[in-house]
């Protein structure tokens, strides 16, 4: 008698493998878009709101990392695509590294009473839109995978992947920009403010700015799937 798994992140992975990357990247994607949202509960100074924003993220992180566990377990030695197994894994890891990285802000933003200062506001609500804008950007290039599949990692499908790829890290730059601008203003006010206070907004800012970072990765990764 054949035994019949149940599991369906084995079903999709009989499809393509990356069917899993695509569903994981959705579960990130809702990780990240409470972001804006938090911060709002942070500038209104409403707790509640905060708290259940985090009781979200932590939710959505973790079914991220379940479903990445799953992934490492079901996925197959060798695959019968030009994609190196290890790549995948890679790739995935960069994603998960995304919603630990919103789950670490929230940490921060629910285990104090965190104020703005009003001087890096405008700076930082830059920041936070710039970051959605890439993950928006990477979950659009892991959209694509299946199709470049397809067309063989060719043609006209490919060019349009490593043109997303190179607005990817673009944006990333222009973070990385706004980033320093943000963590120098924030460094002119340092006296006026509580230096423990101080100290955690530069993590918060860290934490944010790394999510930018993970996205730039993820366009590597992908650039690895085109060149071979």
């Amino acid at each position: 008698m054949i035994m019949r798994t149940t599991n369906p992140l084995a079903g999709l992975l009989r499809k393509s493998p990356f069917k899993p990357i695509q569903v994981h990247m959705r579960s990130v994607f809702s990780c990240v878009m409470l972001l804006p949202a938090l911060f709002d509960a942070v500038y209104r100074k409403d707790q509640k709101d905060l708290r259940d924003l985090a009781e979200q993220i932590d939710k959505s992180e973790t079914e991220a990392d379940k479903m990445k566990s799953e992934y490492r377990r079901h996925m197959p030695k060798t695959l019968l695509l030009p994609v190196d197994r290890r790549d995948l894994l890679n790739l995935l890891n960069e994603q998960d590294a995304i919603a630990d990285g919103v789950e670490k802000v929230s940490q921060i933003l629910v285990s104090r009473d965190m104020v703005i200062p009003d001087a890096i506001k405008e700076g930082f609500d830059e920041l936070l839109e710039g970051t959605m804008e890439i993950i928006t950007q990477a979950k659009t290039m892991i959209e694509e995978l299946d199709e470049l599949v397809h067309v063989g990692f060719s043609g006209k499908e490919n060019d349009r992947v490593e043109d997303m790829i190179k607005l990817v890290r673009r944006e990333e730059h222009n973070i990385d920009m706004i980033l320093k601008k943000v963590n120098r203003t924030l460094f002119t006010i340092e006296k006026e403010l509580d230096p423990v206070s101080v100290i955690f907004w530069y993590k918060v800012i860290a934490e944010v700015g790394n999510i930018s970072d993970r996205a730039e990765n993820m366009a590597d990764r992908l650039l690895l799937f085109l060149s071979k």
